[in-house]
């Protein structure tokens, strides 16, 4: 297939700026120069930037030159949301955030993309000249008409919120001006910004840029993989381990695992429509989830990291493995020699977020250690109850998993 034809197969092609016969002769022609971009609002990346990062791998394969922009600038203003103004960072934080941020794309690209920060041409750039050479050429009807705007006109938005649009929008113009990039790719929430930067290349240059976005990717509930939404997976392993994103993706619904497969890996169409066929002939393998958890913590930690996370996993689920590699806490042994509660292990391994929960995961017949169902809320637990390693695995229903050891 070629590019165009992959990536429509996939489902990563849904708003084209122009005519999508254009974009496919382009996206199919000689190499060009593209960008995306993110704000630097936390010290990592997460798996909801990820299938951006794969979208931009795979124009990159494709023999197209990525440059992705962190927003130094923009970041310290946050684009608008749908319901309230983003928390202002500090410029300590932002500078932080970005190094971190620029670390991850690099080895995510494996070196080849060319990373931009737009404080660089923003920092000494004057209200008065953006004003003059930036403001005059879009019309507030045509701000006022921007979704994300629109809807934030009943509770209130800011002008700096307001006036992001044009920020992204000059960027699109300036990297089209200093480094050729003709096109830019985003996720469908930035389709407003996308095409004040394809505007503003029109009504100043005269010239022809070119966009897309994809599909946000939701979760089964119907939510982005983001932070705002506070599910976050990071790509920072000290903030989400590859056993955490390994076993999330393997508990990925079978209404939605065809689709990350598509969005989130790089295996060919034949292979993957071979795991839909063998996935529809024998769900219960569940060899879907476990191809798709396996390659993306591959592709994004490593293949040692992504076997280790299959070791965890066996060893959680009792089927062999290493239990190492399990999500790992260390508890008192003095506590256990005098005995801890049941409601108060599974509170203290944070499988949950307060002890009421605890009690109620308990009752619901939900709890279970070292493969013992837990039903008593009384039940206490002392050394002598642990494995033959001196060691408990606590598990709060079929997905949350925890190795105790104690210390």
């Amino acid at each position: 297939m070629t590019l165009y034809e992959d990536l429509k197969w996939r489902g990563l092609i849904k708003d084209v700026a122009g005519e999508e016969s254009d974009l496919q002769k382009v996206l199919d022609g000689k190499p060009f120069a593209f960008y995306w971009g993110t704000d630097p609002t936390a010290d990592s990346l997460h798996l909801g930037h990820y299938s951006s990062l794969c979208m931009a791998k795979r124009l990159c394969n494709a023999g197209h030159h990525p440059v992705l922009l962190c927003g130094g600038a923009t970041g310290r203003i946050g684009d608008p949301r749908p319901t309230a103004e983003r928390e202002i960072i500090s410029e300590e934080a932002v500078n932080k955030n970005i190094k971190s941020i620029q670390a991850q794309v690099d080895r995510l690209l494996e070196g080849r993309a060319e990373l931009v920060d737009n404080y660089d041409w923003l920092k000494d750039y004057t209200l008065l000249n953006f004003m003059r050479d930036i403001g005059k050429y879009i019309n507030i009807n045509y701000m006022l008409d921007k979704d994300i705007i629109r809807r934030r006109l009943e509770t209130g938005i800011t002008w700096a919120e307001f006036s992001y649009t044009l920020l992204q929008g000059f960027d699109f113009l300036h990297l089209f001006k200093t480094k050729g990039c003709i096109m830019q790719v985003a996720g469908s929430d930035q389709w407003g910004n996308i095409t004040t930067g394809v505007d503003l290349i029109r009504k100043m240059l005269n010239k022809t840029a070119y966009a897309f976005t994809m599909p946000l990717i939701l979760d089964p509930s119907g939510k982005k993989f983001g932070k705002s939404e506070g599910n976050a997976l990071w790509l920072d392993k000290t903030k989400t381990s590859p056993y955490q994103i390994y076993q999330y993706l393997y508990n990925s619904d079978d209404s939605k695992v065809i689709e990350y497969l598509k969005v989130f890996t790089f295996l060919p169409r034949e292979q993957i429509e071979e795991i839909c066929a063998q996935q529809k002939e024998h769900p219960e393998t569940r060899i879907a989830q476990k191809t798709l958890a396996y390659e993306v913590v591959k592709d994004i930690h490593g293949k040692e990291e992504a076997d280790n996370a299959v070791a965890g996993a066996k060893a959680a689920f009792g089927g062999g493995g290493d239990k190492s590699q399990m999500p790992t806490v260390e508890l008192s042994k003095a506590e256990f020699d005098a005995g801890v509660n049941a409601c108060d292990l599974f509170f203290n391994t944070k499988l949950c977020a307060t002890k009421s929960d605890a009690r109620r995961l308990i009752q619901q017949g939900g709890a279970s250690v070292n493969g013992n169902s837990v039903t008593d809320v009384k039940a206490v637990f002392k050394t002598s109850d642990a494995d033959k390693d001196g060691e408990f695995v606590v598990k709060a229903g079929k997905k949350k998993f925890c190795r105790v050891v104690l210390k």
